[in-house]
């Protein structure tokens, strides 16, 4: 299913997108309703997509060398309502989400660096990469819950 950086960044910048939608239409029924669950569940799944949608975007960035400018914006993104899918529309128009996961060594002297080991290292065992990230998110997840929503409870 994600054979490529573009498909695998392409899916969560839509489901970033629709997570805001999940969000924002739960703080109008909670507003018109008197409906809290709605921004409760539809925070949660925000969150959790926000959190795999950074994740998969600074995995992206690091397969496809991105400079800081582009994995920044790509990251920063996600605080945006909707700002996910215009960005993925530029970085593939600008040529920066082509290209396939880079699973073997090449003579680009940059894939000597122990960070790019470590990246071919996980990209070619997928389901470890994507169960570590998984672990990863759902922990960040955990912590944000305990921490409780931004701009307190009340």
């Amino acid at each position: 299913m994600f054979r490529t950086p573009l498909a695998l960044f392409r899916t969560l910048a839509i489901a970033e997108a629709i997570s805001w939608t999940l969000l924002i239409g739960g703080l109008i029924l909670r507003a018109v309703a008197d409906l809290s669950i709605a921004v409760t569940i539809g925070g949660g799944i925000h969150g959790l997509v926000f959190l795999a949608y950074g994740a998969t975007a600074v995995l992206v960035a690091l397969n496809q060398r991105w400079g800081i400018g582009p994995t920044v914006v790509a990251v920063g993104s996600a605080v945006i309502p909707y700002a996910t899918i215009p960005t993925e529309i530029w970085l593939h128009r600008s040529g920066r989400l082509r290209g396939a996961w880079r699973l073997e060594q090449t003579a680009d002297p940059r894939d000597r660096r122990p960070l790019d080991r470590v990246l071919r290292f996980f990209l070619r065992r997928p389901w470890v990469l994507g169960l570590l990230i998984a672990l990863a998110v759902a922990l960040i997840f955990v912590v944000l819950l305990v921490v409780g929503p931004p701009g307190g409870k009340g």
